[in-house]
């Protein structure tokens, strides 16, 4: 076979119609061979990288085609006490892969060391591991996307839906067998249908680039279902794919994203470049340990046998490394450019912005991602913590970014609950936290509102339990997050006693209301619309079955709350002053008659002092409409409605007595959470001072009504 010296750029094994250039990144490697296979897993060519160009490692395979199979060996020092773990003997997947064969067979051959040798990973193992690896494929990137493009939504008309690829559509009753759990499915009419007549703008896909599942969570008969194990950060998971695995799996994620942009939804991915899948100094050898340990990982500087461990999974990307922060940047890029991914939430962001040990937000990754002219433009949203030392971040990340608003999840679930002494925090929350984003320069849709995701309890769970059940995980329910539980609003009682269920259903509705009339962007997450329960369980990443997937099967109260959800969603969208650009000011707006903020007692406008009642559990404020200081895409003013939101997390019912700043004004019933479907039975008027009965634990809003507004509506 004839072999060409090749180009060190782009990295990766790049088809040109006429053959295929390959390249890999390898800084202290002294020899690389790409191994190519057949169909069948056969190897059937060994080639040597003789050239290498700046540590890339490059060769040109002439009339080599899309679907060809292939892997490296990387030869170098085997030394676990100064950071090098080389051992030719295992394949390797190639970090740049575009699409990945086949699956991860565990087997003590695709360690780089002994298996209970006495002295674990110092020793060196010489089993050739090819057999249980799965292959990287040679993709075609030709797609006919027609006119798609990027849908570019603002920031404060985005409503996002976490959800997950395999457990949204596994047991959808609409979708073909053979396409549900796929990205195919996914793209299904009736899957689109769903999240359009729902009113969500984007999807935030759990994580799809390829991951391996866990050895100890097979032997134990589950897997990892969320998928927070990246082995592969430019492939689709194959798993996903109902077209084949061979390079279908590109086309396929590519036409899911073409028919969500034609439904007008973005596709944001949920991804993982703080860790890898190899774990630990005693993880498996499946990639960029054995292609150069030292450079890919951030070790201990006193030993660096060890790793710099900020993620709680074994390991830490080494985005201090140029060529690290480069595979980053060109993985982004990808998925932007070639797979028109609308944006992307950062798992444990917080870790991408450390350079030893303290965290910079203006470390290297943040600035190079700031000047791209491709990635500053796209939707950015950060998990703005990890487990490492000062890890807590929310608040802090830099301009151009949104975070995961923890703070709000837990202030409006201690609200609900009734704890009290939270009404002044809350305030904050339901204004888009300025007292988080405003000093930095940054903008209410900087908070990603949230109540539940993927980590933790579903809304339904989070009203019915007390206490985390997560028996089914094997770990003597001693996993999952315990402080999320000092926020749990269970309502406690038995499961069919009428008055137990009512309440379940209305904390629900108080819930998805209050996240969804609150300033800033609101993410919910899959399910929660429909009472999805996953029996207490806080912690399924391991729970690939129903206990995850979603029942599309509803009863009579579920498909209220999806109507109740659907209503709330419509108000969201139609409502000017629910979506503001800028923050409130609580003042008059070029000379506006009334202020923009206003919080009210039941009785009386707020004061000072009353901020501080402990026991303050039921309170109200006014959105003004008229003074909203921003204007359209032609410049207009950007005007609408004045409303009221009130809420009373109070056992007790509670007369609220409505403001009255305006003659010939009055107040019209929008939403009470005590209905089951929101809006009200018949239309229902208050003057100002008219004192609105409130149940305990609801939430209320009205709009209000002028004489010219009220004739309108009335048709006269």
């Amino acid at each position: 076979m004839m072999i060409w010296p090749g180009k060190p750029y782009p990295l990766g094994a790049t088809w040109d119609s006429a053959g295929v250039n390959f390249a890999l990144f390898s800084e202290n490697a002294t020899a690389v061979e790409l191994c190519l296979f057949d169909k069948d897993g056969k190897q059937t060519d060994v080639i040597q990288l003789k050239d290498r160009t700046n540590h890339v490692w490059h060769c040109y395979v002439p009339r080599a085609r899309p679907g060809l199979l292939y892997g490296y060996r990387v030869h170098g020092p085997y030394e676990p006490l100064a950071g090098h773990r080389f051992n030719p003997a295992k394949l390797l997947l190639d970090p740049y892969a575009k699409a990945i064969h086949g699956d991860l067979k565990w087997n003590d051959a695709l360690f780089g060391y002994t298996i209970g040798d006495e002295h674990n990973d110092l020793s060196h193992d010489d089993r050739d591991s090819a057999g249980f690896l799965p292959k990287c494929v040679v993709a075609d990137d030709s797609f006919d996307w027609g006119g798609d493009r990027l849908l570019r939504t603002p920031w404060e008309r985005t409503l996002i839906y976490e959800l997950h690829v395999k457990g949204f559509t596994q047991r959808h009753p609409q979708v073909p067998e053979n396409l549900r759990g796929t990205y195919a499915g996914l793209a299904h009419p009736a899957v689109i249908e769903y999240l359009q007549m729902l009113g969500i703008t984007a999807v935030e896909l759990l994580p799809v680039h390829q991951f391996v599942h866990d050895r100890h969570l097979l032997d134990r008969g589950l897997r990892n279902y969320w998928g927070y194990n990246s082995i592969g950060y430019f492939a689709p998971h194959s798993l996903y794919a109902a077209s084949g695995t061979a390079g279908e799996q590109v086309t396929e994620f590519k036409q899911m994203v073409k028919a969500l942009h034609a439904a007008g939804i973005e596709v944001i991915l949920d991804v993982v470049y703080n860790h890898t899948g190899e774990g630990s100094e005693l993880g498996p050898m499946l990639s960029f340990r054995g292609i150069d340990n030292q450079a890919y990982y951030r070790l201990s500087p006193e030993a660096p046998r060890y790793y710099m461990d900020f993620t709680g999974c074994g390991n830490t990307l080494n985005l201090t490394h140029p060529n690290v922060l480069q595979l980053l940047m060109d993985s982004l890029r990808f998925w932007v450019e070639q797979m028109h991914v609308d944006g992307f939430r950062f798992d444990l962001a917080a870790t991408l912005a450390r350079k030893l040990y303290e965290v910079d937000k203006l470390s290297a990754f943040f600035g190079i991602l700031h000047q791209d002219p491709v990635l500053s433009q796209v939707k950015l949203i950060a998990e703005p913590w990890d487990v490492g030392p000062g890890g807590y971040q929310v608040g802090q990340f830099p301009v151009q970014w949104a975070e995961w608003n923890g703070i709000y999840r837990d202030t409006v679930r201690g609200f609900w609950k009734d704890d009290g002494g939270v009404a002044s925090n809350l305030a904050y929350r339901l204004t888009g936290s300025s007292d988080l984003y405003e000093d930095g320069g940054r903008r209410p849709h900087a908070s990603i509102n949230f109540l539940t995701a993927h980590d933790g309890f579903t809304l339904m769970d989070l009203v019915s339990y007390t206490e985390k059940h997560n028996e089914a995980n094997g770990d003597e329910n001693r996993d999952g997050h315990d402080d999320n539980l000092s926020w749990n609003c269970g309502v406690e009682g038995p499961a069919d006693d009428p008055g137990v269920l009512a309440l379940r259903a209305r904390q629900q509705r108080n819930f998805l209301a209050t996240l969804l009339l609150s300033q800033g962007v609101p993410m919910l997450q899959a399910g929660d619309e429909i009472s999805r329960t996953q029996q207490g369980n806080n912690n399924t990443y391991c729970q690939d079955n129903e206990l995850s997937w979603l029942d599309w099967n509803l009863d009579e109260p579920k498909k209220q709350l999806l109507e109740f959800t659907r209503f709330v969603i419509r108000l969201f969208h139609e409502q000017p002053v629910l979506r503001r650009r800028k923050f409130f000011q609580g003042r008059k707006i070029r000379g506006s008659e009334v202020v923009d903020l206003a919080w009210f007692r039941t009785d009386r406008e707020m004061s000072d002092e009353d901020w501080n009642d402990p026991l303050l559990a039921c309170l109200g404020v006014r959105l003004a409409g008229d003074a909203i200081d921003e204007v359209d895409r032609r410049g207009n003013p950007i005007k609408g409605d004045t409303l009221m939101l009130l809420l009373n997390a109070h056992h007790e019912p509670h007369d609220f007595t409505l403001p009255a700043h305006r003659e010939g004004v009055e107040w019209e019933l929008l939403l009470d959470t005590r209905n089951p479907l929101g809006r009200p039975d018949t239309p229902a008027r208050y003057k100002g001072g008219d004192a609105y009965p409130m149940e305990s634990r609801s939430l209320v809003l009205l709009a209000q009504r002028t004489k010219q507004s009220l004739k309108e509506t009335d048709g006269i």
